[in-house]
């Protein structure tokens, strides 16, 4: 193998482990977001502590919604 095929490899490794990093910190602040001002009356942290499975599985949409609006706009 060549070094810079090697090289290049590696480069986009990288990039692709910082969109990774950026995605997730991005959508756990966005479900905070969602979470504190478009749900005032409901936590959803409390809710699954207790075992609430509706609204995980709501927190998981919202997140799964977020990482395709993540992945398109880093994407380019």
């Amino acid at each position: 193998m060549e070094f810079s095929f090697l090289t290049a490899t590696a480069l986009q490794l990288g990039l692709n482990l910082i969109y990774t990093v950026l995605a997730i910190f991005i959508g756990i602040i966005a479900l905070k977001y969602v979470d504190r001002w478009l749900l005032k009356s409901i936590d959803l942290e409390v809710e699954i502590k207790k075992g609430n499975i509706a609204a995980a599985i709501f927190a998981s949409t919202i997140l799964m919604f977020i990482a395709i609006i993540i992945a398109f706009s880093l994407k380019g």
